[in-house]
């Protein structure tokens, strides 16, 4: 074997280690792999009853709080998680989920022409601020049997942002919510 057959061995093998890599980093640059929920911990039951539907972890804030303060355009942002499975704009198609267009305080499993799931349907009543705020931190906690595969938005702000974007996708927006009832001694 002479060195020219040589290099062209070295060469497509550097070559094809060159493409893997590139390949490799292009990959983690446009996908982000968000680490699984470790299925091994335990939670520790609490002696005091939160209120809060199973498995929906229990808000730090009010949401009405968080809403005085959310923005639009980071709900905008944070809109993009979900705009694999929902459109956003009015009459809009229906994609694996229900187009959001006027989501806030409309009556659940109610868009036309959408296949809800029956634990959806079954669920009833209307995406109100809070609904929509526990929804989205934990569909599946909130809904059991619900077909949404999204895990949930654990961070407060930015569900806070998310539902201040949702609700100004609408003819007629909601009104601002004041801000949460203070306990009185």
């Amino acid at each position: 074997m002479d060195s020219f057959e040589l290099n062209k061995i070295v060469g497509a093998v550097l070559g094809t280690c060159l493409v893997l890599l590139v390949s490799n980093m292009t990959a983690k640059a446009i996908f982000r792999a968000e680490p699984a929920p470790d299925s091994t911990v335990v939670a520790a039951k609490s002696a005091e009853p939160t209120g809060a539907p199973q498995g929906t972890p229990a808000p730090s804030e009010p949401i009405e709080k968080l809403l005085q303060t959310a923005s639009i355009d980071k709900g905008a942002t944070a809109a993009k998680k979900c705009a694999t499975c929902h459109a956003f704009e009015k009459g809009g198609p229906n994609r694996t989920g229900p187009n959001l267009f006027g989501v806030v305080d409309r009556a659940r499993a109610a868009v036309p022409g959408f296949n809800y799931s029956a634990a959806m349907k079954a669920a009833g009543g209307s995406w109100g601020i809070e609904e929509l705020n526990a929804f989205i931190a934990s569909p599946k906690g909130t809904v059991p049997g619900t077909a949404m595969s999204f895990a949930g938005i654990p961070k407060d702000g930015e569900r806070a942002d998310l539902i201040a974007y949702l609700r100004s996708l609408s003819d007629q927006a909601a009104p601002q919510p004041g801000p949460p009832p203070t306990a009185s001694n």
